[in-house]
């Protein structure tokens, strides 16, 4: 990862911020995307004490502008992305007879609209890159739940599913211009994505599936990012799905 530029969104936490620390230790100079200023600060400092570099940027990515003017300053500050780590999302499941419209909006504006800010705003780069360096990688971090079927998930479930088919239909464009596309489906992630669900009959299933298996952590799709980044230029994961052992 020497030389590369990494840009992660939702950086402030769980898989983002062990995500951009595992892409620093590899030799990465990270850009840090996500809202809370703090938390990008200090990740920052982190990355920095450890020898790496890292410039935090305090974007709302349901804000077009915004990660526009961010892109510009990757690109002025580190250079052109090379690898996009488009992670940032949330999870609120829902009754659908509680038609809670503001909820679903909430899910909708980030997971699909925030994502289609990100590729809009670094695409550009990341075939800037392929020219200089031969290879690009975008990875949208997707959910098992765009194929799996749960109860009171569904505009969750959906806004993961439009993740991963337009993950599909962007290496079909992009993969013949030498960036590499990949639909990262985790299992269950002990992040705060968790601590932001108030459905009680949602919150019950959690436990009872911390209950019955591991669950995974961070560190654990940060390495597989890094895997999926140190490839052969010539080699591409389009899905790759990670489970915790036990998850069935």
């Amino acid at each position: 990862m020497a030389g590369r530029v990494a840009v992660v969104s939702g950086a402030s936490s769980g898989i983002g911020a062990a995500t951009a620390e595992h892409l620093a230790e590899l030799g990465a100079r990270v850009a840090l995307l996500a809202r809370r200023v703090e938390r990008l600060d200090a990740l920052a400092a982190r990355v920095d004490a450890a020898g790496g570099t890292a410039l935090p940027l305090a974007v709302d990515v349901t804000d077009e502008a915004a990660v526009q003017a961010a892109a510009k300053r990757v690109a002025a500050e580190l250079g052109d992305a090379d690898l996009v780590l488009n992670n940032a999302g949330v999870m609120l499941p829902s009754p659908v007879e509680a038609v809670a419209t503001d909820v679903w909006r909430r899910q909708l504006d980030l997971n699909a609209g925030g994502v289609l800010n990100v590729v809009g705003a670094f695409v550009p780069q990341l075939l800037r890159s392929v020219d200089e360096r031969g290879v690009a990688d975008l990875v949208n971090v997707s959910s098992v739940a765009a194929f799996g079927v749960f109860a009171r998930f569904a505009v969750y479930s959906g806004t993961k599913a439009f993740v991963s088919h337009m993950s599909r239909n962007l290496r079909a464009e992009l993969g013949p211009r030498g960036v590499r596309v990949t639909a990262l489906e985790p299992g269950i992630v002990g992040t705060e994505l968790q601590d932001h669900v108030t459905d009680e009959n949602a919150l019950e299933w959690l436990a009872s599936t911390r209950s019955q298996h591991e669950w995974l952590v961070p560190e654990d799709i940060a390495t597989t990012v890094g895997f999926l980044a140190s490839l052969p230029p010539r080699v591409n994961l389009q899905q790759l799905t990670v489970l915790p052992t036990g998850q069935v």
